[in-house]
């Protein structure tokens, strides 16, 4: 495989040596980056996909209750969270490339189960496992492909540059989100659900083809690893940060379409695109500023943001509120995980990276696999919009945290 001698360049002083100082030109940095980003977008693509059908297919056709959505949907970040430690040493030890590859092969396995489900959908129970399935193996990719890309683009453009990578990669996490749920929704309607279970598959071929020719990273084989507990450790401060300030996403990944239902509010889809949307332009307009300003001041504002964001849609008394409330929270959301990444991946070694960025993730997934159920029992228990209550109540206690921690 053949290489620039620019990109050549970039790749062996930013790996072998580390120093912080960059003399790469924005065209190589984008060359590098645009094709993991591709790459993660059509990942998540996918997964916005599955939010976006998943809730209805659970409680409207297979008849189950509003507990059982949010398990399966939270089993998928349960999934995603017991495999970062593995995906993590993979990544170091074995490189990203490898590691990517892996997960979109479990992409694409998933997409298979989903489609038997889809097949079985008469008999609920076989169904719901199958599905049960599809949301676990789903989530080991995930793991494997966003560890992967994070390490990937940083090891290549250098860690000077890290919160731009963790920007960007999040950009393209949250437009797959915020596109792929509606995109799902339409393709449903008009293809029917299998349609919606075959294009994961399309999506992963995509994915993959878009990073073939990007070089691989070196992996130093002779360095002493650091136990994942005491990374987690280092890192503890910054990820309960992020853990709560997710609160929020998850319950708009997976319960404001049913809320639009319950209000009789019209599609669902626009709050998915808003929120999408206020998060990619945040962090089109702001991206430098984790690095500018530092990721303390900029996490804690946007948490502020975020709780407000939350508050709006708990007392909503129409759709445009709601609809605003979703703004808020994808405005204060987008630039909290590379706040706090910046601030968490200084904390290791170069060789520990992988490792860093997988627990530091771990925070958010175990989030995601906690919030789904709290949130139907919740549900339950009150109502839809209470869920947001607790959604600003998180926001709040992440904001207590990431103020505890501002010199640790």
């Amino acid at each position: 495989m053949k290489e620039t001698n620019n990109l050549t360049l970039v790749i062996e002083g930013t790996q072998a040596q580390d120093n912080h100082i960059t003399t790469e030109p924005e065209k190589s940095f984008q060359r590098i980056i645009i094709p993991i980003i591709v790459s993660v977008f059509a990942i998540y693509l996918t997964i916005g996909m599955t939010l976006g059908i998943l809730p209805g297919f659970v409680k409207n056709e297979l008849k189950f209750t509003s507990l059982m959505v949010g398990v399966v949907i939270g089993l998928q970040f349960l999934s995603t969270l017991l495999t970062r430690a593995y995906a993590g040493k993979l990544t170091d030890t074995k490189g990203p490339k490898l590691s990517s590859k892996i997960g979109i092969l479990l992409i694409i396995l998933s997409g298979v189960i989903y489609l038997i489900a889809i097949f079985f959908s008469q008999l609920a129970l076989v169904a719901l496992g199958l599905i049960i399935l599809a949301r676990i193996v789903h989530g080991i990719s995930e793991s494997l492909s966003i560890t992967s890309a994070l390490t990937w683009g940083i090891g290549l453009v250098g860690t000077q540059k890290s919160g731009k990578v963790m920007t960007w990669n999040g950009i393209a996490m949250y437009a797959g989100i915020a596109i792929g749920a509606p995109m799902a929704i339409w393709m449903k309607s008009t293809f029917g659900i299998s349609s919606v279970f075959f294009t994961l598959i399309v999506l992963s071929v995509i994915s993959w083809l878009s990073t073939i020719q990007l070089p691989t990273l070196p992996v130093d084989a002779s360095h002493v690893r650091t136990p994942f507990y005491k990374v987690i450790g280092l890192i503890s401060g910054q990820g309960l940060g992020l853990a709560f300030s997710a609160i929020g996403f998850a319950c708009i990944s997976s319960f404001i379409s049913l809320l639009f239902a319950a209000k009789n509010w019209g599609n669902p889809s626009m709050a998915f695109m808003i929120f999408g949307m206020s998060y990619i332009l945040t962090r089109v307009f702001f991206s430098s500023f984790p690095d500018k300003f530092g990721g303390y001041k900029v996490a804690l504002v946007s948490l502020l943001i975020e709780a407000a964001g939350q508050l709006l849609i708990c007392l909503s008394l129409t759709e445009t509120m709601a609809l605003l409330g979703c703004a808020l929270t994808g405005v204060g959301f987008s630039l909290i995980f590379p706040a706090l990444g910046v601030l968490a991946i200084k904390k290791v070694a170069p060789q520990m990276r992988g490792t860093a960025l997988a627990g530091y993730a771990a925070f958010f997934d175990l989030s995601l696999a906690l919030a789904g159920p709290i949130a139907g029992l919740i549900a339950g228990w009150f109502s839809y919009q209470a869920i947001y209550l607790f959604g600003a109540i998180s926001c709040l206690l992440s904001l207590f945290i990431v103020f505890s921690n501002q010199h640790k």
